[in-house]
């Protein structure tokens, strides 16, 4: 009986040791803590909740504590295990051109096209990469590891992934985290802003209604931007492929089948994959450092730089029209690319000042411009520093 007794405890003693419990430290307790929040924003507050949940519930699963020694292969970071082969379309970086090719394949250029100049507010809003870039260099990291933070002041988590597979995968974890948040966080970071650097007189500019794009117009649109656009950054051809095959399957008219694939079930698969993994990857040990800080802290500020830089752009590019074809400085924010979520703030703002003030289909001219231009801002870096 006494070795039976023997026989059980030390073999409890022996489980007690794989147990979550007996591994668990504060970092893990920290990252469960912050995917619950993340959790909740999506759900009580429909902050991205396409985004935010499989994060939440990825940093969930990658901060359940196990004994890494027991060589169980469950963890993110142990080669061979399901999350590490799961993990490999982000640190290989062909989960983002996916991505593309769905929103390729649900965007309506319409705006951007019937009013060309709205590319160059796109254009401006990227300056909070290439100004976060700065930052990050004066901070101490290293050109690789400053572009792929910079890229966060784009909104967009693909090319941010994308761009810190190939410059940063040891900080691909904090800069994919902070992007997605930060794309979530567009209806709480940009309204401020816009308000302070705008009067009241430039937020009652109404804007000429879009003209009507023929159906010519929307296919030989992606084939012209695509050309002029990988000519220009070659090293953005499979983001910039992608998207614009994307719209061509959707605008073409005789592909209906494979842009619904594209828009829907492929879009919605790897978001989950994307989201999931992202969030596995925040685990406690890898994660918890000073430099996540920094990036989380240089993410917001290229977000306020793009959005400062896009609705001051608006002010100024204003000088030079003439009354009547004057842009509403609202939409500025808009060049950022996050579709559609920073056009429905010009819109949701505008309307606060004149309810028949509808700002939504101008924002979506340089919101759309914002996802072109994130992906040119992307191959400029990797083409330089990669």
């Amino acid at each position: 009986m006494g070795e039976f007794l023997n026989f059980i405890s030390n073999n409890l003693a022996d489980f007690w040791t794989y147990t979550g419990f007996a591994n668990a430290t504060v970092g893990h307790l920290v990252m469960i803590l912050v995917g619950l929040v993340f959790i909740y924003l999506a759900v009580a507050h429909e902050f991205e909740p396409m985004l935010l949940i499989p994060i939440g519930f990825g940093m969930l699963i990658g901060n359940i504590p196990f004994n890494m020694e027991a060589g169980l292969k469950v963890g993110i970071y142990e080669e061979g295990s399901v999350l590490n082969i799961l993990y490999q379309g982000v640190t290989s970086g062909w989960y983002p051109p996916l991505i593309f090719l769905g929103i390729g394949a649900m965007t309506d250029f319409s705006a951007l096209i019937s009013n060309p100049k709205l590319m160059l507010v796109g254009a401006a809003a990227q300056f909070g990469i290439f100004g976060a870039y700065m930052i990050a260099l004066a901070l101490g990291f290293d050109p690789m590891q400053a572009g792929a933070i910079g890229i966060i002041g784009g909104a967009d988590g693909p090319t941010a992934i994308f761009l810190s597979s190939k410059l940063a995968p040891n900080l691909m974890g904090a800069i994919a985290v902070s992007a997605y948040s930060y794309m979530a966080l567009v209806p709480v970071i940009q309204p401020p802003i816009m308000k302070l650097l705008t009067t009241k007189k430039e937020r009652l500019i109404k804007m000429k209604a879009p003209r009507a794009v023929s159906q010519t117009e929307k296919i030989i649109f992606p084939i012209l931007g695509f050309l002029m656009t990988a000519f220009i950054v070659p090293s953005g051809l499979p983001l910039l492929g992608m998207l614009f095959f994307g719209n061509l399957l959707k605008e073409s008219g005789v592909t209906k089948r494979l842009a619904e694939t594209a828009r829907g079930p492929l879009i919605d698969i790897v978001t989950i994959l994307i989201g999931v993994t992202v969030g596995c990857s925040t685990q406690a040990d890898q994660f918890l450092r000073g430099s996540s800080i920094k990036i989380f802290a240089l993410g917001a500020l290229s977000f306020i730089i793009a959005t400062t830089f896009g609705v001051l752009f608006v002010k100024f590019f204003n000088l030079f029209l003439k009354e009547g074809n004057k842009i509403n400085p609202l939409i500025g924010n808009s060049g950022v690319s996050a579709v559609p979520d920073a056009a429905r703030v010009s819109n949701h703002v505008g309307l606060e000042y004149d309810k028949t003030n509808y700002l939504l289909m101008h924002a979506m001219g340089p919101n759309v411009a914002g996802v072109i231009g994130s992906a040119v801002a992307a191959g400029i870096l990797l083409g330089f520093l990669g």
